[in-house]
């Protein structure tokens, strides 16, 4: 049996805040169980990381990209004449 590990996922950042858990590690994946579902997996150095700070620098990235996104739609928006 595999030991649990403390991981902090980051998919969720830009909703949920960086979350902080305990998960089985295997083959590139992080397994947290509850309250995720048991067979979701996220991928170790993308959405979970092995140390907080890993974490927010991907929550960062990702916040900027979104940023880039907004700034990208509100531009068009502001171009379109009726």
């Amino acid at each position: 049996m595999t030991e649990k590990v403390k991981v902090w996922l980051s998919k969720y950042a830009l909703t949920t805040n960086i979350q902080e858990c305990e998960a089985k590690v295997e083959h590139g994946k992080a397994y947290p169980g509850h309250p995720f579902m048991s067979f979701v997996g996220f991928t170790i150095a993308k959405e979970a990381h092995l140390s907080r700070q890993e974490a927010v620098a991907a929550a960062e990235n990702a916040r900027k990209k979104k940023i880039a996104a907004l700034k990208k739609q509100i531009a068009k928006l502001e171009a379109l004449k009726f």
